[in-house]
């Protein structure tokens, strides 16, 4: 069966889009801990992301890397912070997180709950 993030990908799902090409997609975090919490993935679907071929590997982070520019550019913050857990979806994907101090990337804290209005705010500032 495919990943929640292969279905997102597939449009059956729906989510706040940030950036899309063809080998990755980024979407907003729906259980953010900052606003602009985006995750990236790669569209091939791999549980690990150190299973990933050298070639997706690099690209992803370089996609990633455009993304949290964005982000940079459009939240308030003073980083953008990248985490990899991978054990919360079977599928390959990073974090990027806006961050004023490393308490802002504590998983374990409550997460924001913002409205579809702010979300969809968000990813159209991120997806410009």
């Amino acid at each position: 069966m495919a990943s929640v993030f292969s279905r997102i990908i597939a449009g059956e799902i729906p989510s706040y889009k940030v950036a899309e090409d063809e080998n990755y997609y980024a979407f907003l975090d729906i259980n953010p801990l900052t606003k602009g919490h985006t995750l990236v993935v790669p569209k091939k679907e791999v549980d690990y992301i150190f299973d990933l071929d050298d070639d997706t590997l690099a690209g992803m982070m370089v996609f990633a890397k455009k993304v949290a520019a964005k982000i940079k550019q459009e939240i308030d913050c003073k980083r953008v912070a990248v985490v990899v857990l991978g054990m919360e979806v079977p599928h390959a994907h990073i974090h990027l997180i806006p961050i004023n101090s490393e308490a802002d990337v504590d998983f374990h804290r409550e997460k924001l709950a913002l409205t579809a209005e702010e979300f969809q705010e968000i990813a159209s500032k991120l997806a410009k």
